[in-house]
């Protein structure tokens, strides 16, 4: 499935690129029996579902110029905005994301937890930084970045 991803990134970045849009991600999955084609684009300020289906209607139209077709099989287009808890995949992200709230998932725990979440307080290319908060106390974690599964930004209740 990665040429496709890949194959897609290629042809939806000049599209992007010419809207000044962002790609956050290109997903190709199955869930139940269908496919699923999922591009998550953004722009600062945040994107709208005009733009939205706009990039949708470009892509749509590039992939069914492709000879041969890099999807055979029938899949759903999506083209979206991340939301609020946008995943944090590449150093820029990250970059915005200092000093935000944030959801970390780990491959190995640390204290016994798989999963924190806390301000990003500083980030390189070896590990992150983050504050949580355990009942009344404040905690500063640094977790290797080898380590994290999925980062995204979070919503603080």
């Amino acid at each position: 499935m990665s040429t496709v991803v890949e194959t897609v990134t290629d042809i939806v970045t000049p599209i992007l690129d010419a809207q000044k849009f962002e790609l956050v991600e290109v997903e190709f999955v199955k869930e139940g029996k269908n496919w699923f084609l999922r591009v998550f684009i953004d722009k600062e300020g945040g994107i709208d579902i005009e733009e939205c289906a706009f990039v949708s209607e470009q892509l749509s139209e590039q992939l069914d110029q492709c000879d041969p077709d890099p999807i055979p099989q029938a899949y759903f287009l999506e083209v979206s905005s991340p939301g609020a808890e946008r995943p944090l995949k590449k150093e820029a992200d990250y970059q915005r994301a200092v000093g935000e709230y944030i959801h970390v998932s780990l491959y190995q725990p640390i204290d016994g937890e798989k999963q924190f979440e806390g301000f990003l307080q500083s980030f390189d290319e070896n590990q992150l930084v983050m504050k949580t908060r355990i009942k009344t106390r404040e905690k500063e974690r640094t977790i290797d970045r080898k380590n994290i599964a999925k980062a995204r930004l979070a919503i603080q209740f």
